[in-house]
């Protein structure tokens, strides 16, 4: 992707206004998925952060205004991404602990090789190789279709980043549900599975699931998270997960 112009960007917000974004007008743009991804973080202050895949930066910079004293890094592949990302960082007044840089997770830049972290969090590539119709945009090609290895590389590649007892938290469709616990489950423990239900009684599209890294806890189901009310618009425990910044119940 080349440097984005102006006229290409809008300025948009999240939690309600509290988190400015600037973002591409078109392909990779940010919706309710990484609000969520950010709301299932456990971090706290003083902890350091990894978001695997991190766009224009909407859910670390939602991490970070949740979590304040904690310091996020990013990897995207896409260097206009980047540069969109820092600056929504500095708009947002957080450049002093929200990082962004261009490369690959796997083959970091030096900047972060070696590195580990008490919390990766990420939304993988949605679509199977070899699966799907995939986008005509450069950039939602990349992000939502997995590359050599797939999911069981992506997972491996983030549990790589994780400090001892940190925790990797991802967002992911319900239907990859088994092939995500089975990946997690070659590298860390205690996986907890949160539904994303798209309305009373509907069925979930979305699925979080997190684990941590030497936990030897069994898998949990938790009860998950209603997101439409009847008749339209969220309900009320969605509304303060998206608009007012408060955790998601992981735990």
């Amino acid at each position: 992707m080349t440097a984005v112009g102006a006229a290409e960007i809008t300025r948009d917000t999240l939690l309600g206004g509290r988190v400015r974004l600037a973002q591409p007008k078109r392909g990779l743009r940010a919706a309710i998925d990484p609000v969520l991804l950010a709301a299932a973080v456990p971090a706290r202050a003083g902890e350091q952060a990894f978001e695997a895949g991190s766009g224009t930066g909407a859910a670390a910079l939602c991490l970070a205004w949740r979590v304040p004293g904690v310091r996020v890094s990013g990897i995207e592949l896409d260097p206009a991404l980047v540069r969109l990302a820092d600056d929504n960082a500095r708009a947002n007044g957080m450049d002093d602990r929200v990082r962004f840089f261009a490369g690959d997770l796997f083959a970091l830049p030096s900047e972060l090789a070696g590195k580990k972290f008490n919390h990766v969090f990420a939304n993988p590539p949605f679509l199977e190789a070899g699966s799907g119709t995939l986008s005509p945009d450069p950039a939602r090609r990349r992000a939502t279709a997995e590359g050599a290895g797939g999911l069981a590389a992506w997972v491996a590649a983030c549990c790589d980043r994780l400090a001892p007892g940190g925790t990797l938290t991802l967002i992911h469709r319900a239907d990859r549900l088994d092939a995500l616990v089975a990946a997690l489950s070659e590298h860390a423990g205690g996986i907890v599975i949160f539904p994303l239900w798209a309305g009373e009684g509907k069925p979930a599209k979305r699925i979080i699931v997190a684990a941590r890294e030497g936990a030897a806890e069994p898998t949990v189901t938790r009860p998950g998270l209603v997101l439409h009310r009847r008749g339209g618009g969220y309900t009320s425990e969605a509304e303060a997960i998206l608009r007012e910044g408060r955790a998601l119940p992981m735990s």
